[in-house]
């Protein structure tokens, strides 16, 4: 079997290849230099395992959510390919994508991405054989809406335990165990849910892939900006 991965829904960016049980990556954090380097590492990556992309049987990609330029672009990459060749697409959710960051002993997994604006990408994972299944819908939310079931104690991934200043581990309190908020999603993990995928026939036509935004909105408006900057400085007091 052989898989290309593209994962850019963050300020990381990576690309990854699957061949024949061997991974190869390339990963680097480089904020708005996405495009740039997604299509030369995939060339790269495919002469350094000496095959062609011809010899691909898909191409996976992380759909989102996260940073709109960037689910878009992974999008575009891997439904371009996928066209010229007549290959079907993997799309995988970032969030499940990251949750394979936390330590393979850790089977509560809670994985947020700074959203901005005040928000989060979220969702709550369970490691079954080894990979991150979903025990709630991925949802973006402030972080005093983010509840965990009674009793649960989890292992935090990703940057949304850095953003505003640490609110949501204040909220979890408790139920969180440990985190790692300098947690970025990897293709190398995109790979890992989208090889036993490919295995299971669950490939799709490349114009059916859909971006998990979680947003409607791509930007609040000035006059939404101001309004919630006048909200937190009244909180402020």
């Amino acid at each position: 079997m052989k898989l290309l991965a593209f994962e850019t829904a963050t300020e990381a960016c990576s690309v990854a290849l699957h061949v024949d049980g061997q991974v190869l990556e390339r990963f680097e954090i480089a904020p708005r230099r996405h495009a740039e380097l997604s299509l030369p590492w995939a060339e790269e990556l495919l002469a350094e395992a000496g095959i062609s992309r011809r010899q691909l049987d898909g191409i996976a990609l992380s759909r989102g959510p996260g940073a709109f330029t960037g689910v878009r672009l992974a999008i575009a990459l891997a439904q371009g390919i996928a066209l010229a060749l007549d290959r079907p697409l993997l799309p995988v959710s970032t969030l499940q994508v990251l949750a394979l960051r936390a330590p393979v002993e850790e089977n509560q997994i809670l994985s947020a991405i700074d959203a901005r604006m005040g928000e989060l990408y979220v969702a709550l994972f369970e490691r079954v054989d080894g990979l991150p299944v979903a025990r709630d819908a991925e949802r973006v939310c402030v972080p005093a809406a983010v509840s965990l079931p009674e009793a649960a104690s989890v292992y935090g991934v990703g940057t949304g335990f850095a953003a505003g200043e640490g609110a949501l581990v204040a909220q979890l309190g408790a139920g969180l165990r440990r985190f790692d908020a300098t947690a970025l999603p990897r293709a190398a993990d995109v790979l890992a849910l989208a090889v036993p995928a490919f295995a299971r026939g669950e490939g799709i036509a490349p114009e059916k892939v859909e971006p998990a935004y979680l947003r409607d909105n791509v930007a609040l408006t000035l006059v939404e900006q101001q309004a919630a900057r006048d909200a937190k400085a009244k909180a402020n007091g």
